[in-house]
């Protein structure tokens, strides 16, 4: 049984917030590590001398000391401390309205909150707390900071297993397994049963087994349709519901309205490997798997997504004669090509990517993601960097 508890680098920007007034929003997958971060900052707040107060909605006798008049609950969040922390608030009624009221009253309390995003969240949010608050997105563990409390973690692991916190707590695959497959059955239960029809589960269910396994390849909404049999209509919506509660991303092709590219395409990732090797119920070795390259490419997706600001964006690009890029680092609106390979025996520019600069012969810098080659090298008047997979999970951009 292992132990360690791993400090996220995204710990030192939400202790900034303490000193600040806006609302602070957690939000993320169920057990992607949000609770775990609310109590990591509720004890640094007290070694700070601040008065804290701690709410987890989870626990019935918690919600059902909630259940009380809009007022009442301000009294309680306004009276408890100089810093409170509420987990899992959506499960309040109006919480959003009783937060700004907290915010607009001038009282000295700062707010953290966390949330298994929903619909109904993002609708309150905008409604009640603009200007008033600030969110963060909640991912699961990347790769190096899992490496970084636990020196002897394997690349090989992360890709088979994923980044989601509770695993870090045993070296078992089989209780690995037993936990993925749990998370997948709460997510169908709790987040996705008051948003889907329940006569419609099974082919939810069946959705997602096809975007694991169709994961990094330009899908269909009109062939989804007809493998899981509902309407184009209701594939879409529910590719939405998986995009509103961070469990699925869709990217879409680049293109500056040059001849020949796709301009329309989409691209889908699941935000984990392991909730993803779990729909397939897949954990073989990477090494022997067919679909090794859309597993690294996975990889490199998950770590893009973690680090993009306001100002970025991902795309990929592709023509309609088969050339191919497989991400555009959008930043400020400038393209930042990105190819992963899974093997390279020297630093040879991929024809894809070669391709990609012919057609914008301004873009500077590039990347080829790879197993085993470091370095750089001058292409037209571009400098594209190969790194290795680890020096890219650690030191990119």
């Amino acid at each position: 049984m292992v132990s360690t508890m791993i400090k996220r680098s995204i710990f030192n920007d939400l202790q900034r917030e303490l000193t600040r007034p806006e609302i602070i929003v957690l939000l993320g997958p169920r057990q992607v590590g949000k609770t775990t971060l609310l109590r990591m900052l509720e004890e640094y707040a007290g070694q700070k001398g601040l008065k804290t107060a701690f709410f987890d909605l989870e626990q019935p006798a918690v919600l059902a000391d909630f259940n009380r008049p809009d007022k009442e609950i301000l009294r309680i969040i306004g009276e408890s401390g100089e810093v409170v922390f509420i987990d899992e608030f959506q499960y309040v009624r109006n919480i959003s309205k009783i937060f700004k009221a907290v915010f607009d009253s001038g009282k000295k309390v700062k707010i953290i909150c966390s949330g298994s995003s929903s619909l109904e969240i993002h609708r309150h949010l905008k409604e009640s707390l603009a200007g008033r608050r600030f969110l963060y997105r909640i991912f699961p563990l990347m790769f190096a900071e899992i490496q970084s409390s636990r020196h002897d973690f394997k690349f090989e692991d992360y890709l088979r297993f994923g980044g989601m916190p509770g695993l870090t707590q045993t070296d078992s695959m089989e209780r690995k397994k037993q936990i993925l497959n749990e998370l997948v059955g709460s997510y169908i239960l709790k987040d996705i049963k008051s948003l889907v029809k329940e006569e419609n589960i099974r082919a939810f269910n069946h959705l997602l087994y096809l975007l694991a396994e169709k994961q990094g390849s330009m899908i269909s909404v009109h062939s989804l349709s007809a493998e899981v049999g509902l309407s184009s209509k209701a594939i879409n919506r529910y590719l939405d519901i998986l995009e509103e509660t961070y469990v699925n991303y869709r990217i879409y092709s680049y293109s500056q309205n040059l001849g020949n590219e796709l301009k329309k395409s989409c691209k889908t990732y699941l935000y984990d490997l392991g909730l993803r090797n779990m729909l397939l119920k897949d954990f073989s070795v990477v090494s022997s798997r067919p679909d090794k390259g859309i597993i690294l490419e996975s990889f490199v997706f998950l770590r893009l997504q973690a680090m993009l600001s306001p100002a970025m964006e991902i795309k990929f690009w592709r023509t309609k004669d088969g050339g191919e890029v497989d991400f555009i680092l959008l930043k400020d609106r400038k393209p930042t090509p990105i190819e992963v390979k899974s093997k390279l025996v020297s630093p040879e520019v991929p024809f894809g990517l070669k391709r990609f600069l012919v057609r914008y012969p301004k873009v500077e810098s590039a990347y080829v993601i790879n197993e085993q080659i470091d370095a750089d090298i001058k292409h037209m008047n571009c400098l594209v960097h190969f790194i290795t997979f680890d020096k890219f999970s650690r030191t990119f951009p």
